[in-house]
Protein backbone atom coordinates (compact mmCIF):
# COMPACT_ATOMS: atom_id res chain seq x y z
CA UNK A 1 0.00 0.00 0.00
CA UNK A 2 1.55 3.32 -1.04
CA UNK A 3 1.71 6.27 1.30
CA UNK A 4 -1.16 8.16 -0.35
CA UNK A 5 -3.54 5.24 -0.10
CA UNK A 6 -2.43 4.57 3.45
CA UNK A 7 -3.02 8.21 4.44
CA UNK A 8 -6.48 8.11 2.85
CA UNK A 9 -7.37 4.95 4.74
CA UNK A 10 -6.16 6.46 8.01
CA UNK A 11 -8.19 9.63 7.52
CA UNK A 12 -11.29 7.61 6.64
CA UNK A 13 -10.85 5.62 9.84
CA UNK A 14 -10.53 8.79 11.91
CA UNK A 15 -13.62 10.29 10.30
CA UNK A 16 -15.60 7.11 10.92
CA UNK A 17 -14.52 7.06 14.57
CA UNK A 18 -15.52 10.70 14.89
CA UNK A 19 -19.06 10.00 13.70
CA UNK A 20 -19.30 6.99 16.02
CA UNK A 21 -18.34 9.25 18.93
CA UNK A 22 -20.97 11.74 17.82
CA UNK A 23 -23.68 9.08 17.83
CA UNK A 24 -22.56 7.98 21.28
CA UNK A 25 -22.88 11.55 22.55
CA UNK A 26 -26.35 11.77 21.05
CA UNK A 27 -27.28 8.57 22.84
CA UNK A 28 -26.10 9.99 26.15
CA UNK A 29 -28.21 13.11 25.65
CA UNK A 30 -31.27 11.08 24.66
CA UNK A 31 -30.90 8.83 27.71
CA UNK A 32 -30.60 11.79 30.05
CA UNK A 33 -33.65 13.49 28.52
CA UNK A 34 -35.77 10.37 28.99
CA UNK A 35 -34.53 10.03 32.57
CA UNK A 36 -35.22 13.70 33.31
CA UNK A 37 -38.83 13.47 32.15
CA UNK A 38 -39.41 10.18 33.95
CA UNK A 39 -38.01 11.62 37.18
CA UNK A 40 -40.15 14.74 36.77
CA UNK A 41 -43.34 12.79 36.19
CA UNK A 42 -42.75 10.31 39.02
CA UNK A 43 -41.29 12.96 41.39
CA UNK A 44 -38.13 10.87 41.78
CA UNK A 45 -35.69 13.39 43.24
CA UNK A 46 -32.81 10.90 43.44
CA UNK A 47 -33.14 10.25 39.73
CA UNK A 48 -33.38 13.98 39.05
CA UNK A 49 -30.12 14.48 40.91
CA UNK A 50 -28.51 11.72 38.83
CA UNK A 51 -29.65 13.50 35.66
CA UNK A 52 -27.86 16.64 36.82
CA UNK A 53 -24.68 14.71 37.64
CA UNK A 54 -24.72 12.81 34.34
CA UNK A 55 -24.52 16.10 32.44
CA UNK A 56 -20.87 16.22 33.47
CA UNK A 57 -20.29 13.09 31.37
CA UNK A 58 -22.00 14.75 28.41
CA UNK A 59 -19.71 17.75 28.77
CA UNK A 60 -16.61 15.55 28.97
CA UNK A 61 -17.63 13.68 25.82
CA UNK A 62 -18.22 16.94 23.99
CA UNK A 63 -14.74 18.25 24.77
CA UNK A 64 -13.14 14.94 23.81
CA UNK A 65 -14.83 15.07 20.40
CA UNK A 66 -13.83 18.69 19.91
CA UNK A 67 -10.22 17.81 20.66
CA UNK A 68 -10.35 15.05 18.04
CA UNK A 69 -11.76 17.48 15.49
CA UNK A 70 -9.06 20.04 16.16
CA UNK A 71 -6.36 17.38 16.05
CA UNK A 72 -7.61 16.10 12.69
CA UNK A 73 -7.61 19.59 11.21
CA UNK A 74 -4.10 20.23 12.51
CA UNK A 75 -2.50 16.91 11.57
CA UNK A 76 -4.40 15.63 8.53
CA UNK A 77 -4.93 18.88 6.62
CA UNK A 78 -8.32 17.74 5.30
CA UNK A 79 -9.73 19.32 2.20
CA UNK A 80 -13.21 19.84 0.71
CA UNK A 81 -15.69 17.12 1.74
CA UNK A 82 -13.44 15.76 4.48
CA UNK A 83 -13.24 19.16 6.08
CA UNK A 84 -17.03 19.50 5.88
CA UNK A 85 -17.39 16.27 7.84
CA UNK A 86 -15.10 17.52 10.59
CA UNK A 87 -16.74 20.95 10.76
CA UNK A 88 -20.18 19.34 10.85
CA UNK A 89 -19.15 17.06 13.69
CA UNK A 90 -17.65 20.00 15.54
CA UNK A 91 -20.86 22.01 15.22
CA UNK A 92 -23.21 19.12 15.99
CA UNK A 93 -21.18 18.28 19.08
CA UNK A 94 -21.90 21.73 20.47
CA UNK A 95 -25.60 21.41 19.63
CA UNK A 96 -25.80 18.04 21.41
CA UNK A 97 -24.07 19.41 24.49
CA UNK A 98 -26.60 22.22 24.65
CA UNK A 99 -29.43 19.69 24.34
CA UNK A 100 -27.83 17.93 27.28
CA UNK A 101 -27.98 21.18 29.21
CA UNK A 102 -31.74 21.36 28.65
CA UNK A 103 -32.15 17.82 29.98
CA UNK A 104 -30.06 18.80 32.98
CA UNK A 105 -32.22 21.90 33.38
CA UNK A 106 -35.33 19.75 33.65
CA UNK A 107 -33.59 17.72 36.33
CA UNK A 108 -32.80 20.88 38.26
CA UNK A 109 -36.39 22.11 37.93
CA UNK A 110 -37.58 18.80 39.34
CA UNK A 111 -35.28 19.26 42.32
CA UNK A 112 -36.58 22.79 42.83
CA UNK A 113 -40.14 21.44 42.88
CA UNK A 114 -39.20 19.07 45.67
CA UNK A 115 -41.93 16.69 46.75
CA UNK A 116 -44.72 18.94 45.52
CA UNK A 117 -46.76 17.51 42.63
CA UNK A 118 -47.01 19.50 39.39
CA UNK A 119 -49.77 22.08 39.38
CA UNK A 120 -51.39 20.42 36.36
CA UNK A 121 -51.05 17.11 34.47
CA UNK A 122 -47.84 16.70 32.48
CA UNK A 123 -49.42 14.93 29.50
CA UNK A 124 -48.66 17.63 26.95
CA UNK A 125 -45.11 18.08 28.26
CA UNK A 126 -44.57 14.35 27.90
CA UNK A 127 -45.79 14.58 24.30
CA UNK A 128 -43.46 17.51 23.57
CA UNK A 129 -40.55 15.62 25.12
CA UNK A 130 -41.22 12.53 23.00
CA UNK A 131 -41.45 14.56 19.81
CA UNK A 132 -38.25 16.45 20.66
CA UNK A 133 -36.50 13.18 21.45
CA UNK A 134 -37.67 11.81 18.12
CA UNK A 135 -36.26 14.84 16.32
CA UNK A 136 -32.92 14.31 18.04
CA UNK A 137 -32.75 10.65 17.04
CA UNK A 138 -33.89 11.32 13.48
CA UNK A 139 -31.45 14.18 12.96
CA UNK A 140 -28.51 11.98 13.94
CA UNK A 141 -29.74 9.16 11.69
CA UNK A 142 -30.09 11.66 8.84
CA UNK A 143 -26.47 12.57 9.47
CA UNK A 144 -25.36 8.96 9.21
CA UNK A 145 -27.48 8.37 6.11
CA UNK A 146 -26.63 11.75 4.53
CA UNK A 147 -30.40 12.13 4.08
CA UNK A 148 -31.16 15.72 3.09
CA UNK A 149 -34.88 15.07 2.56
CA UNK A 150 -35.27 13.72 6.09
CA UNK A 151 -33.30 16.66 7.46
CA UNK A 152 -35.77 19.05 5.82
CA UNK A 153 -38.73 17.13 7.24
CA UNK A 154 -37.25 17.36 10.73
CA UNK A 155 -37.04 21.13 10.46
CA UNK A 156 -40.68 21.30 9.34
CA UNK A 157 -41.75 19.15 12.30
CA UNK A 158 -40.45 21.80 14.67
CA UNK A 159 -43.55 23.88 13.92
CA UNK A 160 -45.71 21.33 15.76
CA UNK A 161 -43.60 21.60 18.87
CA UNK A 162 -43.74 25.39 18.72
CA UNK A 163 -47.53 25.17 18.56
CA UNK A 164 -47.67 22.88 21.60
CA UNK A 165 -45.32 25.17 23.50
CA UNK A 166 -47.68 28.09 22.84
CA UNK A 167 -50.53 25.95 24.15
CA UNK A 168 -48.60 25.26 27.36
CA UNK A 169 -47.69 28.93 27.68
CA UNK A 170 -51.28 30.09 27.39
CA UNK A 171 -52.45 27.43 29.84
CA UNK A 172 -49.81 28.32 32.42
CA UNK A 173 -50.55 32.03 32.17
CA UNK A 174 -54.24 31.23 32.64
CA UNK A 175 -53.44 29.28 35.81
CA UNK A 176 -51.45 32.19 37.18
CA UNK A 177 -54.31 34.61 36.53
CA UNK A 178 -56.90 32.34 38.12
CA UNK A 179 -54.78 31.55 41.16
CA UNK A 180 -51.91 33.95 41.94
CA UNK A 181 -50.67 31.58 44.65
CA UNK A 182 -49.82 29.09 41.89
CA UNK A 183 -47.32 31.36 40.16
CA UNK A 184 -44.18 29.58 41.37
CA UNK A 185 -45.36 26.06 40.58
CA UNK A 186 -46.82 27.18 37.26
CA UNK A 187 -43.52 28.81 36.36
CA UNK A 188 -41.74 25.48 36.83
CA UNK A 189 -43.92 23.96 34.12
CA UNK A 190 -43.22 26.86 31.82
CA UNK A 191 -39.48 26.38 32.31
CA UNK A 192 -39.75 22.70 31.44
CA UNK A 193 -41.73 23.49 28.29
CA UNK A 194 -39.17 26.10 27.30
CA UNK A 195 -36.27 23.67 27.73
CA UNK A 196 -38.04 21.10 25.58
CA UNK A 197 -38.87 23.65 22.88
CA UNK A 198 -35.27 24.80 22.77
CA UNK A 199 -34.04 21.21 22.60
CA UNK A 200 -36.17 20.71 19.51
CA UNK A 201 -34.73 23.89 18.01
CA UNK A 202 -31.25 22.45 18.51
CA UNK A 203 -32.32 19.28 16.71
CA UNK A 204 -33.31 21.41 13.72
CA UNK A 205 -29.84 22.97 13.83
CA UNK A 206 -28.36 19.48 13.56
CA UNK A 207 -30.64 18.79 10.59
CA UNK A 208 -29.44 21.99 8.92
CA UNK A 209 -25.87 20.77 9.32
CA UNK A 210 -26.81 17.57 7.51
CA UNK A 211 -27.80 19.72 4.53
CA UNK A 212 -24.48 21.56 4.79
CA UNK A 213 -22.55 18.30 4.96
CA UNK A 214 -24.17 16.93 1.82
CA UNK A 215 -24.55 20.08 -0.28
CA UNK A 216 -22.02 22.51 1.14
CA UNK A 217 -24.79 25.09 1.57
CA UNK A 218 -25.45 26.85 4.88
CA UNK A 219 -29.11 27.73 5.13
CA UNK A 220 -31.78 28.18 7.78
CA UNK A 221 -34.51 25.74 6.89
CA UNK A 222 -37.31 26.73 9.25
CA UNK A 223 -37.87 30.45 9.63
CA UNK A 224 -41.64 30.49 10.07
CA UNK A 225 -41.42 31.35 13.77
CA UNK A 226 -39.50 34.50 12.96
Amino acid sequence: MNRTVQARAELDRHLSDLEIDLQALGGMVEENLVAAMDALERRDLDKSLLVVKNDELVNEKRYAIEEKCIDLIATQQPMASDLRIILTCLHVTVELERMGDYAEGIGRISLMMGDAPPISPLGILHTIAEKARGMLVRSLKALVDRDVDEARRICNDDDEIDSMYEQVYRGVIGLMIQDPSSVQRATYLLWVAHDLERLADRATNVAERVVFLVTGELTELNVSKY
